[in-house]
């Protein structure tokens, strides 16, 4: 019997492919993942696993050749997250280290290799296609991802088996509460526009910066549900490989975030403009100590994705924050 292995299975992504998998039937699956922490656990209570290995049991395991001819597929979305992490050692152990070797044993073995890459690869540039020009980090944690990214274009011509590496963009939705612990601002945006309405009255974005108004800072946010779906459509299509923007395709900005919370908490439909003059939007200083260090605008360019055939549509921030929110609600 082959098994499926997902690294940070327990984490944001990870669960949420898991659970994917278990709606598709797949429950012979290798949870791995770090939790010393214990507050993203309870994102596998409810998912069906085969069993659970600490990263470094799994690692320990994987040069061993317990796994060898066991494994039907490796979904890679363990790392270290926080975008503030100054030890570069840890960064680079957790991410470029770790992945290197699953990279190695996956070709060794000829198993499909779908990892968690980052838009932070671009860092503070404009041009957001997947292309060594347009890259440039700005943060150990980018530049870990950025480095394995190098070792996976090296290995693409010729590879045994598939290698494929998603760019994320700003994920949010269920199972992302854990990342709080991480390190301040490290959940979304999404999410901490709705605590804050919950717990002050009103949503504080970041005033203007670097050409932009306040709270016209843009990302392109993606629904986990459409990050996940991505991930499943590889798994189904062995045949692609490479590097992947992971993203709607659409830029939008915080205030936009910040409406659709709002609305769908208090059933109106009010623009960030009036909803601003309600004192519900509020703009705080950019902070000094992100100066230079921060993505102001990202927008994922998917002319590769699309080129390879992937044909999915991506919710917009509208639609895909008000169902989170929704969610959030109920809970």
């Amino acid at each position: 019997m082959s098994y499926y292995v997902v690294t940070g299975a327990a984490g944001f992504i990870g669960s949420k492919i898991v659970e994917a998998l278990n709606r598709r039937g797949i429950d012979e699956i290798f949870a791995v993942d770090g939790l010393s922490e214990g507050g993203n656990a309870k994102n596998l209570f409810a998912l069906a696993i085969k069993d659970y290995m600490d990263k470094r049991e799994f690692l320990t395991r994987l040069s061993s050749g317990s796994f060898d001819g066991a494994v039907e597929a490796v979904l890679h979305q363990g790392a270290c997250t926080n975008t503030m992490e100054t030890n570069g050692q840890y960064m680079m152990e957790n991410n470029y280290a770790y992945s290197k070797a699953l990279l190695e044993w996956c070709q060794d073995e000829e198993v499909p290799l779908i990892y968690a890459s980052s838009a932070s690869v671009y860092g503070a540039g404009r041009e957001f296609a997947e292309v060594r020009e347009n890259e440039s980090p700005l943060n150990v944690y980018a530049y870990s991802k950025f480095l394995f990214d190098q070792q996976v274009r090296e290995r693409l011509e010729p590879r045994s088996a598939q290698i494929a590496g998603l760019r994320y963009f700003n994920v949010y939705g269920p199972n992302e509460a854990h990342k709080k612990t991480i390190g301040p601002g490290m959940h979304s945006i999404a999410l901490q526009a709705f605590e804050q309405l919950g717990a002050m009255g009103y949503v504080a974005l970041f005033a203007g910066s670097e050409g932009f108004g306040d709270g016209e800072q843009r990302r392109d946010f993606i629904h986990v549900d459409d990050a996940v779906a991505v991930n499943l459509w590889l798994l189904e299509n062995p045949e692609v490989g490479g590097i992947f923007n992971c993203g709607t395709g659409r830029a939008q900005t915080f205030n936009e975030v910040a409406a659709a919370v709002i609305n769908t908490v208090k059933g109106t439909r009010s623009s960030a403009k009036e909803l601003a003059q309600q004192n519900l939007i509020r703009y705080k200083p950019f902070p000094q100590e992100l100066i230079g260090k921060y993505q102001s605008s990202t927008q994922a360019d998917l002319s590769r994705l699309r080129a390879a055939g992937y044909p999915g549509e991506f919710s917009d921030v509208e639609q895909g924050v008000a169902s989170y929110v929704k969610e959030l609600q109920r809970k």
